[in-house]
């Protein structure tokens, strides 16, 4: 098991407070808690994950998702049983896009 952690600063998008919860722990996929935290504007993210060595490929995927939505006070914590990045962004992507709702 690894734990990475993320942070990325000077976010612009806020999010609502309430938490969600998007996708499974399984073979294959992965769980997404995201939620709104006073952060400084920045965004945190923690990954455990059961696919030790790809810390490379998490923090392209992961500074790829920042790039895409500027999330701002934002906790994003995930539970990853050896999913592809595809379906890492797919499940980070549903997250926001279910706490945003029409403001996506």
């Amino acid at each position: 098991m690894e734990t990475l952690a993320y942070r990325f600063e000077h976010g612009k998008r806020a999010l609502p407070a309430k938490a969600q919860v998007i996708g499974v722990v399984g073979s294959g996929n992965l769980e997404v808690l995201i939620e709104s935290a006073a952060l400084g504007g920045a965004c945190a993210i923690e990954i455990n994950t059961g696919a030790v060595g790809f810390g490379a490929t998490w923090e392209a995927v992961m500074r790829d998702f920042h790039e895409r939505w500027q999330l701002m006070d934002a906790r994003i914590a995930i539970n990853d049983m050896g999913a592809t990045p595809a379906v890492v962004s797919l499940r980070l992507d549903q997250a926001v896009q279910t706490m945003l709702g029409d403001a996506a």
